[in-house]
């Protein structure tokens, strides 16, 4: 069960956040088009990089279903420039330095690590369909194959609709 408080079905909360290169990308910008917003902790992490390499390795596919990726992370923009020079990442980072969309999508939550909590993102992904809905989440991702199921799921959603 997922301790996130949104829920499939509804609603994605709009924002706007700016990308590695300063542009400001919003949700609401993106209708008619399916999102994959996954949250992560850090840039240049051994987990956050791999994930981010897989859905950067899966883009082509992704952008064949119509589907835009999009990272979110505390980092700078600054940081996330680096983070895809030195990574040769081909995928959109957001920057929410102030962590208001990370509270937006529930995903600052309290922590456990090796016995002390704190804040922090909890890994979580989100797929949204044209019209803006929540229609698939996953809640403290593990990476391993995470971008492959995410692209599974948005095959699978999409046939559904078209039957």
């Amino acid at each position: 069960m997922s301790e996130n408080s949104l829920s499939v079905g509804q609603q994605a909360p709009l924002f706007c956040l700016p990308d590695q290169d300063g542009k400001e990308i919003c949700l609401q910008d993106l209708k008619g088009k399916w999102v994959v917003l996954y949250f992560y902790p850090r840039d240049n992490t051994p987990g956050c990089t791999k994930e981010a390499q897989d859905f950067t390795s899966l883009r082509a596919e992704f952008e064949a279903e119509g589907a835009v990726v999009l990272g979110v992370s505390r980092d700078s923009m600054e940081s996330h420039q680096k983070f895809i020079e030195k990574k040769e990442l081909a995928i959109t980072l957001l920057s929410d330095t102030e962590i208001v969309v990370h509270k937006l999508y529930d995903v600052w939550r309290l922590k456990k690590f090796m016995g002390r909590e704190s804040m922090g993102t909890v890994r979580t992904s989100f797929l949204i369909d044209p019209e803006g809905s929540i229609v698939n989440m996953w809640d403290s991702v593990r990476t391993k194959d995470h971008a492959q199921s995410v692209l599974e799921r948005l095959r699978s959603m999409k046939n559904e609709t078209t039957q």
